[in-house]
């Protein structure tokens, strides 16, 4: 069994929980809190056997190989730098890191020291999107044109930090990170143009966000971000011979493929988690001795780390 000891008790935690426990192999150890109380709370109620009062306690243990990081934003790296000093695999949430810097040092890190670090990025993972890309791929909705990203969270204050912009928070850190791998992901490609315009609440972090990229062969991308309207979240997918409606697409299991000619097809299959199909390709690459996921590539996490730095240091002059 490949052993999961996971840093914080946020609300993600429960959900990446029972992803682990659907996987073939997977198995959660522990779970360690800056306060005891509370890991040892979220272990009762998840039923892992061990609970920490520290995070140093956790990434120090022999029951654990592989550290799950869900702490606040800008705590990822010094979260991420001290599972690797203290030898153990990473699997950290995004945003990966505050900047370009941070994420070329763990990456380094990670290799000196032969051990797996990934980006957790499960939209990539799940079955819908290979669905979707075969589409892309086959040519069924023609050429792409453009594409369209829509998130929308409007009740975001149960997180504590996410106004504080020095802790990390902001709509564009928050969320950005899925439509800007994900659309990277379905091209197969970079963007080869980027700007983005962030909307600030006064003295506070980015409310809303509004993105457009220029990828290859003339496709255009847009990403809206927004804490302050209730929308419907979905990505459309614009090609000259129909297109593809994905709603949530971070953690859905169907899609909608509408024809030019006016026909339409349901693509997707129930799942239980959406976690658990990237905790399976972690499980994977442990077993065969990776240090990269070929999926979440460092070349595609540190890409989207220096757009979204780039973006904020662009707005901030």
């Amino acid at each position: 069994m490949i052993r999961y000891g996971i840093l914080s008790t946020a609300q993600v935690v429960p959900r990446f929980v029972s992803g682990v426990r659907e996987s073939r192999e997977g198995v959660v150890t522990a779970i360690a809190s800056r306060k005891l109380e509370k890991a040892q709370a979220m272990a009762q109620s998840l039923e892992i056997p061990q609970a920490f009062g520290s995070y140093e306690e956790l990434c120090q243990s022999d029951v654990v190989d592989i550290v799950y990081i869900a702490v606040y934003n800008k705590g990822h790296y010094v979260a991420a730098k001290q599972a690797l000093l203290n030898g153990k695999h990473v699997l950290l949430e995004k945003p990966f890191a505050m900047t370009v810097d941070q994420a070329n040092e763990l990456f380094a890190l990670a290799q000196e020291r032969n051990l797996f670090l990934m980006e957790a990025q499960k939209a990539l993972f799940l079955p819908i999107t290979e669905k979707v890309r075969q589409v892309i791929k086959q040519g069924k909705i023609g050429r792409i044109r453009w594409l369209d990203s829509v998130t929308s969270y409007p009740n975001i204050d149960h997180i504590k930090w996410f106004r504080d912009l020095d802790a990390g928070g902001g709509v564009l850190r928050g969320a950005g990170t899925y439509p800007l791998e994900y659309l990277q992901y379905l091209l197969a490609s970079s963007p080869e143009e980027v700007k983005g315009t962030l909307a600030f609440v006064p003295q506070q972090s980015d409310a809303q966000a509004q993105v457009t990229l220029s990828f290859p062969d003339n496709v255009l991308a847009t990403i809206f971000l927004t804490v302050d309207l209730d929308l419907e979240n979905k990505l459309v997918i614009y090609g000259d011979q129909g297109q593809i409606v994905i709603p949530n697409f971070w953690k859905t299991d169907q899609a909608e493929v509408h024809y030019r000619n006016g026909t339409s097809e349901l693509l997707g299959n129930k799942q239980t988690s959406e976690f658990v199909f990237e905790i399976e390709h972690v499980n994977d690459c442990l077993k065969e001795k990776l240090i990269e996921s070929p999926i979440v590539t460092k070349a595609l996490t540190i890409k989207t780390v220096e757009l979204i730095e780039k973006i904020y240091q662009n707005n901030q002059k």
